[in-house]
Protein backbone atom coordinates (compact mmCIF):
# COMPACT_ATOMS: atom_id res chain seq x y z
CA UNK A 1 0.00 0.00 0.00
CA UNK A 2 2.52 2.58 -1.02
CA UNK A 3 -0.09 5.22 -2.05
CA UNK A 4 -2.12 4.53 1.06
CA UNK A 5 -4.33 8.13 2.07
CA UNK A 6 -2.85 9.37 -1.02
CA UNK A 7 -5.33 11.30 -3.46
CA UNK A 8 -4.82 11.18 -7.14
CA UNK A 9 -6.00 12.45 -10.66
CA UNK A 10 -4.99 10.68 -13.79
CA UNK A 11 -5.89 12.33 -17.08
CA UNK A 12 -6.41 9.84 -20.36
CA UNK A 13 -6.99 6.75 -17.99
CA UNK A 14 -10.30 5.42 -19.91
CA UNK A 15 -7.65 2.93 -21.51
CA UNK A 16 -4.06 2.13 -22.41
CA UNK A 17 -1.30 3.37 -19.89
CA UNK A 18 -3.69 5.78 -18.14
CA UNK A 19 -6.19 2.84 -17.18
CA UNK A 20 -3.39 0.86 -15.49
CA UNK A 21 -2.30 4.07 -13.66
CA UNK A 22 -4.71 4.28 -12.40
CA UNK A 23 -5.87 0.60 -11.18
CA UNK A 24 -2.29 0.51 -9.92
CA UNK A 25 -2.54 3.56 -7.89
CA UNK A 26 -5.91 2.29 -6.80
CA UNK A 27 -4.34 -0.98 -5.38
CA UNK A 28 -1.50 0.69 -3.61
CA UNK A 29 -4.15 2.57 -1.29
CA UNK A 30 -5.01 5.73 -3.07
CA UNK A 31 -8.18 7.03 -3.90
CA UNK A 32 -8.07 8.09 -7.99
CA UNK A 33 -9.80 10.37 -10.10
CA UNK A 34 -10.21 9.30 -13.85
CA UNK A 35 -10.41 12.32 -15.88
CA UNK A 36 -11.14 11.16 -20.02
CA UNK A 37 -12.72 12.95 -22.79
CA UNK A 38 -14.60 9.13 -23.40
CA UNK A 39 -17.00 9.10 -20.88
CA UNK A 40 -18.48 5.75 -21.09
CA UNK A 41 -14.75 4.04 -20.77
CA UNK A 42 -13.91 6.33 -17.66
CA UNK A 43 -17.10 5.14 -16.15
CA UNK A 44 -16.00 1.06 -17.08
CA UNK A 45 -12.22 1.82 -15.84
CA UNK A 46 -13.55 3.54 -12.60
CA UNK A 47 -16.22 0.79 -12.02
CA UNK A 48 -14.34 -1.82 -12.30
CA UNK A 49 -11.45 -0.37 -9.93
CA UNK A 50 -14.57 -0.32 -7.65
CA UNK A 51 -15.33 2.31 -4.41
CA UNK A 52 -11.09 4.20 -4.82
CA UNK A 53 -12.28 5.19 -8.36
CA UNK A 54 -14.18 8.46 -9.79
CA UNK A 55 -14.48 10.22 -13.04
CA UNK A 56 -15.11 12.85 -14.82
CA UNK A 57 -15.49 13.41 -18.24
CA UNK A 58 -13.39 16.35 -19.93
CA UNK A 59 -11.44 17.64 -22.45
CA UNK A 60 -7.73 18.52 -21.23
CA UNK A 61 -7.41 21.14 -23.64
CA UNK A 62 -10.25 22.98 -22.20
CA UNK A 63 -8.74 24.88 -18.70
CA UNK A 64 -12.59 24.77 -17.54
CA UNK A 65 -12.53 20.72 -17.78
CA UNK A 66 -9.99 20.92 -16.53
CA UNK A 67 -10.87 22.79 -13.21
CA UNK A 68 -13.81 21.10 -12.29
CA UNK A 69 -11.66 17.76 -12.74
CA UNK A 70 -9.04 18.87 -10.11
CA UNK A 71 -11.76 20.28 -7.97
CA UNK A 72 -14.08 16.86 -7.84
CA UNK A 73 -10.54 14.52 -7.22
CA UNK A 74 -9.47 17.14 -4.30
CA UNK A 75 -13.09 16.57 -3.01
CA UNK A 76 -13.42 12.71 -3.62
CA UNK A 77 -9.58 12.14 -2.47
CA UNK A 78 -9.97 14.98 0.76
CA UNK A 79 -7.12 16.73 -0.89
CA UNK A 80 -4.77 16.41 -4.17
CA UNK A 81 -1.53 14.77 -3.83
CA UNK A 82 -0.72 13.40 -7.12
CA UNK A 83 -1.37 14.40 -10.98
CA UNK A 84 -0.60 12.55 -13.92
CA UNK A 85 -0.85 14.01 -16.99
CA UNK A 86 -1.47 11.32 -19.20
CA UNK A 87 -3.46 12.40 -21.69
CA UNK A 88 -2.25 12.32 -25.15
CA UNK A 89 -2.85 12.27 -29.05
CA UNK A 90 -0.46 11.42 -32.31
CA UNK A 91 -1.51 11.94 -35.80
CA UNK A 92 -0.68 9.15 -37.96
CA UNK A 93 2.69 8.55 -39.06
CA UNK A 94 3.58 10.45 -42.13
CA UNK A 95 6.09 12.92 -44.02
CA UNK A 96 6.26 16.30 -41.44
CA UNK A 97 5.14 18.08 -44.43
CA UNK A 98 1.78 16.05 -44.62
CA UNK A 99 0.70 17.11 -41.37
CA UNK A 100 -1.66 19.48 -41.85
CA UNK A 101 -1.78 22.39 -39.87
CA UNK A 102 -4.85 21.60 -37.69
CA UNK A 103 -3.21 18.12 -36.55
CA UNK A 104 0.08 20.56 -35.50
CA UNK A 105 -2.06 22.68 -33.17
CA UNK A 106 -3.99 19.13 -31.90
CA UNK A 107 -0.64 17.55 -31.17
CA UNK A 108 0.63 20.65 -29.18
CA UNK A 109 -2.67 21.00 -27.49
CA UNK A 110 -3.36 17.76 -26.27
CA UNK A 111 0.48 17.03 -25.45
CA UNK A 112 1.45 20.00 -24.40
CA UNK A 113 -0.57 23.13 -23.70
CA UNK A 114 -2.83 20.34 -21.35
CA UNK A 115 0.07 20.32 -19.31
CA UNK A 116 -0.14 24.21 -18.89
CA UNK A 117 -4.08 23.96 -17.85
CA UNK A 118 -3.08 21.39 -15.29
CA UNK A 119 -0.37 23.33 -13.77
CA UNK A 120 -2.66 26.68 -13.66
CA UNK A 121 -5.41 24.55 -12.03
CA UNK A 122 -3.64 21.78 -9.63
CA UNK A 123 -0.34 23.83 -8.13
CA UNK A 124 -2.16 26.25 -6.23
CA UNK A 125 -3.95 23.40 -4.81
CA UNK A 126 -0.51 21.57 -3.88
CA UNK A 127 0.87 24.86 -2.47
CA UNK A 128 -1.80 24.91 -0.26
CA UNK A 129 -1.53 21.61 0.85
CA UNK A 130 2.16 21.65 1.22
CA UNK A 131 3.44 19.22 -1.51
CA UNK A 132 2.45 16.98 -4.10
CA UNK A 133 3.70 15.01 -7.28
CA UNK A 134 3.34 15.73 -10.89
CA UNK A 135 3.78 13.15 -13.56
CA UNK A 136 4.22 13.63 -17.40
CA UNK A 137 3.75 11.24 -19.94
CA UNK A 138 6.61 12.17 -22.76
CA UNK A 139 8.35 9.72 -24.58
CA UNK A 140 11.14 8.57 -26.06
CA UNK A 141 10.16 9.74 -29.17
CA UNK A 142 10.90 13.03 -27.69
CA UNK A 143 14.34 12.04 -27.12
CA UNK A 144 15.71 9.33 -30.12
CA UNK A 145 13.06 10.68 -32.67
CA UNK A 146 11.26 7.52 -35.35
CA UNK A 147 10.52 9.29 -38.84
CA UNK A 148 7.36 10.12 -39.98
CA UNK A 149 6.32 11.79 -36.91
CA UNK A 150 8.14 15.21 -36.32
CA UNK A 151 5.60 17.45 -35.13
CA UNK A 152 4.77 14.45 -32.42
CA UNK A 153 8.02 13.86 -31.03
CA UNK A 154 8.97 17.52 -30.50
CA UNK A 155 5.68 18.04 -28.58
CA UNK A 156 6.91 15.14 -26.33
CA UNK A 157 10.26 16.43 -26.18
CA UNK A 158 8.31 19.36 -25.12
CA UNK A 159 6.99 17.69 -22.71
CA UNK A 160 10.38 16.26 -21.51
CA UNK A 161 11.91 19.32 -20.74
CA UNK A 162 8.81 21.00 -19.67
CA UNK A 163 8.95 18.21 -16.44
CA UNK A 164 12.64 19.37 -15.67
CA UNK A 165 12.05 22.83 -16.07
CA UNK A 166 9.14 22.38 -13.32
CA UNK A 167 11.08 20.66 -11.30
CA UNK A 168 13.23 22.76 -10.62
CA UNK A 169 10.59 26.10 -10.17
CA UNK A 170 8.30 23.86 -8.02
CA UNK A 171 11.24 22.30 -5.55
CA UNK A 172 10.42 24.89 -2.58
CA UNK A 173 6.96 24.19 -2.77
CA UNK A 174 7.95 20.71 -1.55
CA UNK A 175 5.81 20.16 -5.35
CA UNK A 176 8.22 17.19 -7.29
CA UNK A 177 7.41 16.75 -11.03
CA UNK A 178 9.08 13.99 -12.91
CA UNK A 179 8.36 12.53 -16.56
CA UNK A 180 8.15 9.02 -17.93
CA UNK A 181 9.28 8.27 -21.15
CA UNK A 182 7.63 4.78 -22.91
CA UNK A 183 9.07 3.34 -25.58
CA UNK A 184 6.06 2.16 -28.21
CA UNK A 185 3.78 0.51 -26.69
CA UNK A 186 0.88 -2.25 -26.72
CA UNK A 187 -1.82 0.75 -26.90
CA UNK A 188 -4.35 1.62 -29.23
CA UNK A 189 -2.31 4.50 -30.94
CA UNK A 190 0.39 1.50 -31.89
CA UNK A 191 -0.56 1.53 -35.44
CA UNK A 192 -0.72 5.43 -35.43
CA UNK A 193 3.11 5.32 -34.80
CA UNK A 194 3.70 2.75 -37.20
CA UNK A 195 2.05 3.75 -39.98
CA UNK A 196 1.49 0.28 -40.83
CA UNK A 197 -1.19 -2.61 -40.30
CA UNK A 198 -0.34 -4.27 -36.78
CA UNK A 199 1.08 -7.18 -38.22
CA UNK A 200 3.82 -9.75 -36.74
CA UNK A 201 6.14 -8.43 -39.53
CA UNK A 202 5.65 -4.77 -39.10
CA UNK A 203 6.48 -5.52 -35.50
CA UNK A 204 9.31 -7.03 -35.61
CA UNK A 205 10.85 -3.68 -37.30
CA UNK A 206 10.23 -1.93 -34.43
CA UNK A 207 11.34 -4.56 -32.01
CA UNK A 208 14.26 -4.96 -33.76
CA UNK A 209 15.23 -1.60 -32.35
CA UNK A 210 14.38 -1.79 -29.18
CA UNK A 211 17.56 -3.84 -27.48
CA UNK A 212 15.33 -6.03 -24.85
CA UNK A 213 12.84 -7.27 -27.87
CA UNK A 214 9.23 -6.14 -26.72
CA UNK A 215 7.20 -3.30 -26.81
CA UNK A 216 6.38 -1.47 -23.58
CA UNK A 217 3.48 -2.42 -21.70
CA UNK A 218 0.56 -0.31 -19.83
CA UNK A 219 1.82 -2.13 -17.03
CA UNK A 220 5.67 -1.14 -17.16
CA UNK A 221 4.66 2.73 -17.57
CA UNK A 222 2.11 2.09 -14.11
CA UNK A 223 4.89 0.57 -12.58
CA UNK A 224 7.07 3.86 -13.13
CA UNK A 225 4.68 6.30 -11.96
CA UNK A 226 4.07 3.74 -8.66
CA UNK A 227 7.43 4.29 -7.77
CA UNK A 228 7.65 8.43 -8.61
CA UNK A 229 4.18 8.46 -7.26
CA UNK A 230 5.55 7.32 -3.89
CA UNK A 231 7.30 8.48 -0.64
CA UNK A 232 10.07 6.21 -1.64
CA UNK A 233 11.03 8.99 -4.67
CA UNK A 234 10.84 11.75 -2.37
CA UNK A 235 14.39 12.71 -3.37
CA UNK A 236 13.87 12.66 -6.84
CA UNK A 237 12.40 15.10 -8.96
CA UNK A 238 12.87 16.63 -12.60
CA UNK A 239 14.19 13.35 -13.69
CA UNK A 240 12.76 11.90 -17.59
CA UNK A 241 12.79 8.16 -16.27
CA UNK A 242 13.22 6.40 -19.80
CA UNK A 243 10.97 2.97 -20.00
CA UNK A 244 12.07 1.52 -23.38
CA UNK A 245 14.12 -1.48 -22.83
CA UNK A 246 17.29 0.35 -23.60
CA UNK A 247 15.55 2.30 -26.77
CA UNK A 248 17.12 5.58 -25.96
CA UNK A 249 21.00 3.56 -24.76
Amino acid sequence: MRLQGKSALVTGAASGFGAEIAATFAREGAKVTIMDLNAEGAERIATGIGEAASCVAGDVTEPEHIAVAVEKARIFGGGLDIVVNNAGWSYANKPLLDVSEAEFDRVFAINVKSIFHMSHAVIPVMRAGGGGVIINIGSTGGIRPRPGLAWYNASKAAVNLLSRAMALELAPDKIRVNGVAPVIGETGLLETFMGLPDTPENRAKFLATIPAGRMSTPRDVANACLYLASDEADFITGVVLEVDGGRTI
